[in-house]
């Protein structure tokens, strides 16, 4: 399989690489990062120094973890990465990685720091230029730095922190114990501007005009005059990847929409409505239900079924492409949390997306993926720059495989035939609660088991359906969303009462982590 083309150099862009020491907030880090306008990118902390090298950043940001420097087998960095004159900021974990590693004392408190916490801030530090003497930070901590490293001022302290903040401005190494990337640390991000703008010198140039002018030159430089296809699903992701090509080469793009019997409601007639009549792309509608439930027929293990639907996706676009001049290039909307989640180098394997770990070894397309290294936000940023609807741009993330990895066990017609109208009355009714914009994503779940009911005096023998709904920025993370009581009685008795073949309904109250968002 060829290795992804056609996205935008980030070499055209300063880059921070956050530096990951199994972090809860990596992510986040590296979000900030780009708020700020700077490409991040996430690397494992088991990076070498001339793998940091190769990198070529302005900048490198240690992330928090949850180990202790002293615990066997906690994560280290390779000590040369310290001599590399590029500007370094540690935060938590990386804090007090880097005050061990030079020299410093860390150690363990006898009182633990968790949550907000009154900063104090002497004068003259170059991180914290401007912010307020005193200010409410973030801690999450009981290691903590006692002794600078020599050369270090200490700028910053807590009444249990008393190394808070450490800079060393002549060698441009910094540590802070706190979090400056959460929303609970409210002059963070200021904090972080400070580091990335007047310390890396880095340029504000990661933005969404920036990113759409130099994809489009990549997607270019990458097909030339070739024949391309995209797999269009209608979805976010897919929708922005096929407007974003298609403002690049017009009418060599080919889009593909599979309808392969695993969609919501209306939606295969929403998708024609879009992009064939209102978009005016070249649009072919392949219906093959039949084919991918005869691929799932008796599959019940969730990557398994990840990989039969991956798989038939690509083997229909391949005779798709052989009609039309044989198009060696498939545009697909990967995502960076896909690749994160379906595990690389840089991190383990959550669950395989189809899009990237379900895809087949023997697969011949070369692969275009122009949104490969961004986060839904800013996805969702350059759609609306490239002029889509709000009804595609804003819509809830569906996952590629559809309703066949909402349905826990094998996927028949008569279960997706049950799980489509449950999860329609589930969207109703979020929408008529007015909450659609403020979830992340809400939708049922079909576990294939049966449990007794009674309805009308009668004994039933029947599903339950799950309601899933949480919140989140980017799904790296997420919470479950407090939905008015009211509203999920609505749910439960609309679903009962109007789909066969279900009598019960349950509530999902799982965060992520510990779950997925996703059942499967």
């Amino acid at each position: 399989m060829s290795s992804p083309a056609g996205h935008a150099s980030t070499g055209d862009f300063d880059k921070v690489i956050v530096i990951d020491f199994g972090a809860q907030y990596a992510q986040l880090i590296a979000r900030r990062v780009r708020e700020a306008h700077v490409f991040s990118e996430i690397v494992p902390h088991d990076i070498t120094a001339q793998s940091v090298r190769d990198h070529d950043p302005v900048g490198i940001i240690l992330s928090g973890g949850p180990a202790s420097v002293y615990v066997e087998g906690a994560p280290e960095l390779d000590a040369e990465i310290f001599q590399l004159g590029i500007p370094i900021l540690g935060i938590c974990y990386g804090h007090q990685v880097m005050a061990q590693a030079l020299g410093g004392v860390v150690e363990s408190n006898d009182v633990a720091e968790y949550g907000r916490t009154e900063l104090t801030v002497e004068a003259g530090s170059e991180i914290l230029r401007d912010l307020p003497e005193n200010q409410d930070v973030w801690m999450s901590h009981r290691d903590a730095v006692s002794a600078a490293p020599a050369g270090f001022s200490v700028v910053a302290s807590t009444p249990d922190s008393p190394v808070a903040v450490m800079e060393s401005r002549e060698r441009r190494l910094y540590g802070v114990q706190f979090h400056p990337e959460v929303g609970h640390t409210p002059r963070g991000q200021d904090m972080f501007k400070h580091f990335l703008y007047s310390v890396c010198g880095a340029r504000p140039n990661w933005t969404h005009v920036g990113i759409i002018e130099r994809s489009v030159e990549a997607v270019r430089e990458a097909v030339g005059d070739a024949q391309v296809i995209c797999g269009l699903s209608g979805g976010v992701d897919s929708s922005v990847a096929a407007a974003l090509v298609h403002k690049a080469i017009g009418d060599q793009l080919v889009c593909v929409f599979v309808d392969h019997g695993l969609m919501r409601e209306g939606e295969a007639e929403q998708v024609e409505a879009t992009f064939g009549s209102a978009f005016h792309m070249n649009l072919i509608h392949v219906k093959v239900e039949d084919r991918f439930l005869e691929k799932l027929a008796g599959v019940t293990d969730p990557e398994e079924k990840r990989k039969a639907i991956g798989e038939t996706f690509i083997r229909v676009f391949e005779e798709v492409a052989a009609s039309i001049d044989g198009a060696q290039f498939l545009v697909q909307g990967t995502l960076y949390p896909d690749v994160i989640e379906s595990g690389t180098k840089d991190a383990a394997k959550i669950k395989s997306h189809h899009n990237v770990g379900g895809l087949p070894d023997d697969m011949t397309f070369e692969l275009i993926e122009p949104l490969r290294d961004l986060f839904k936000d800013e996805v969702r940023a350059i759609g609306e720059e490239l002029g889509l609807p709000e009804e595609i741009v804003q819509r809830q993330p569906f996952p590629g495989p559809g309703l066949g990895v909402r349905i826990v066990g094998e996927v028949t017609k008569e279960r997706l035939d049950i799980l489509r109208a449950a999860d329609a009355i589930v969207l109703e009714e979020v929408r008529r609660a007015g909450l659609y914009h403020e979830l992340w994503q809400s939708f049922a779940v079909l576990p294939a088991i049966r449990s007794v009911g009674v309805q009308g005096d009668v004994r039933t023998y029947a599903y339950p359906i799950v309601i899933r709904a949480v919140t989140s920025d980017d799904a790296m993370t997420a919470d479950w969303a407090r939905i008015p009581f009211d509203v999920l009685e609505r749910m439960s008795s609309r679903v009962i009462n109007e789909v066969p073949g279900i009598n019960r309904v349950t509530y999902d109250i799982t965060s992520k982590p510990p779950g997925t968002i996703e059942w499967e």
